[in-house]
């Protein structure tokens, strides 16, 4: 397994790598966002308590999800990079960072609206939703540490402890609702015994879990490629690349 890895530890491999997957993942996320989000949000029957409010959980669910797997991918990253000193793990943990923190704020929106019709208010000092507020915190901090520092060694290495040691707040979130008393409703697919939502519901909800993560996916290659071409800048192939792609557009 590492000998088939070991080639890609090269920025130009990795280049070329996500060269290839993005429009893999990108194809998939559009159909996946595409068929879930007008399935959840047209055909898929009312609840029968919330009526048709329950329909932001398409958007709502999938970046709650999102916010935290994507932090864990993060700070795997960036325990590569602080443990075996690969630069490109740090680029994937700073490509991640921005992503991560745009879909924690939309589960904080999204949570925000669907909670003022449940409990009659926008916001409440609910465990999981304090806990989410200082996922968002640790997505900044991590995003500050990294433009904090001259040297970028020393800004990964700084914004990789913070996200190694942030990884503790996500069994929280996860687990507030078991482990406190709170407005927040329990799990509904994310359980060992049946989910209790209704297939109906339930499939295109899968399906926007799916698009989301394929956009993940698709937006950090996306920003890995960038990170890539801006710290290897003075390598030949990188400016032979931008010559061909010069050459392309004239």
């Amino acid at each position: 397994m590492w000998k088939w890895l070991h080639p890609y530890a090269k920025p130009e491999k990795a280049y070329q790598l996500s060269t290839t997957l993005l429009p893999w993942f990108a194809v998939i996320s559009i159909i996946s966002l595409t068929v879930g989000t007008i399935w959840g949000l047209a055909f898929a029957p009312s609840d029968y308590q919330q009526g048709d409010s329950f329909r932001i959980i398409y958007i709502h669910v999938p970046s709650a999800i999102l916010s935290m797997g994507a932090y864990m991918s993060m700070a795997i990253a960036a325990f590569i990079g602080l443990v075996w000193q690969l630069k490109l793990s740090d680029m994937a943990a700073a490509a991640m960072a921005p992503i991560g923190a745009v879909f924690t704020f939309i589960a904080l929106l999204t949570g925000a609206v669907w909670g003022k019709p449940m409990w009659g208010a926008w916001w409440v000092w609910d465990a999981r939703l304090t806990s989410e507020l200082i996922l968002l915190f640790l997505y900044l901090g991590v995003m500050a540490l990294y433009n904090a520092f001259d040297d970028q060694r020393t800004a990964a290495r700084a914004a990789g402890i913070l996200a190694i040691v942030g990884v503790i707040n996500l069994p929280i979130i996860h687990f507030s609702v078991e482990w406190w008393n709170t407005l927040h409703q329990g799990a509904t697919i994310t359980k060992f015994d049946k989910p209790s939502i209704s297939a109906d519901m339930l499939w295109p909800l899968l399906l926007n879990i799916l698009g989301f993560a394929t956009f993940f996916a698709s937006v950090t290659l996306i920003r890995f490629r960038n990170e890539i071409l801006a710290k290897e800048s003075h390598r030949p192939w990188v400016r032979a690349l931008v010559e061909t792609k010069s050459t392309e557009s004239k």
